[in-house]
């Protein structure tokens, strides 16, 4: 079942969105206000709105995810808190961008004992079960940044398929690029048309049942790098839940 919090998520399917003061769930609400999240992280709720976010990819106490490139640990250490001791979360990092990068995902998942990290190849990771949900946040477009390696989306996408249980879910959270602007979009601007992850996702087999604009940004026109310091922190976002059947 979809959770959200306002008529304002959208929702793919005809799908029809609860109440708008449908009530946050506690485990959601205690995780986001966890006084031992470090400030840095706070800082980026304001945008990030991670309650809502989490609520609506459906994450509950005793599930397992698989967290794929959480980098310093923002949605890693939330998603421990809403799972749980009777779950897991998996973080599965890259070697591909160094020592830093690896050093600062032990930082933020220091003391979580529910998280296991895994250091794979760029494009790769390692499951030892299957998992409830398979996670990704604004990661997937550099999966078609040649640069960092090149990655065979069919079969990446179809690995994830098969991680996952039967009605587990595929969540992805990422900028937004241009409609029509290919695979121009993620090297130069880090951003991702979405139409191109829909398709690429659903060509593994999963199916998109729905989809949130609570990270829409009208103000962001799509054209700068989501590095550009007028826009860095706040780009337009979309969100996308697929099911595997």
């Amino acid at each position: 079942m979809l959770r959200t919090l306002s008529a304002a998520l959208v929702l793919a399917f005809g799908l029809a969105a609860p109440a708008a003061n449908a009530a946050m769930p506690d485990y959601i609400t205690k995780a986001v206000g966890d006084p031992s999240r470090p400030a840095d992280h706070r800082d980026l709720d304001g945008h990030r709105k991670p309650a809502e976010t989490i609520a609506f990819a459906g994450v509950e106490p005793g599930m397992t995810v698989g967290e794929f490139l959480p980098g310093g640990g923002y949605y890693t250490r939330l998603l421990s808190d809403v799972v749980g001791p009777k779950g897991k979360v998996y973080a599965l990092e890259t070697t591909r961008w160094g020592k830093d990068n690896i050093e600062a995902t032990k930082k933020g998942i220091a003391g979580l004992k529910n998280v296991t990290l895994d250091l794979s190849p760029f494009g790769a990771f390692n499951l030892p079960e299957k998992v409830d949900v398979f996670w990704t946040t604004l990661n997937y477009h550099d999966l078609h940044i040649e640069k960092y390696g090149k990655v065979d989306m069919a079969a990446f996408n179809k690995h994830v398929f098969a991680s996952l249980k039967p009605g587990g879910i595929y969540f992805i959270v990422d900028h937004m690029a241009a409609p029509g602007s290919g695979e121009a979009a993620p090297p130069a601007l880090h951003r991702i048309d979405k139409a191109i992850v829909v398709k690429e996702v659903e060509g593994a087999g999963f199916k998109l049942v729905g989809e949130s604009d609570i990270l829409k940004n009208p103000a962001d026109d799509h054209t700068k790098s989501v590095f550009d310091k007028s826009i860095r922190g706040k780009t337009d976002q979309f969100i996308l839940k697929f099911k595997k059947p």
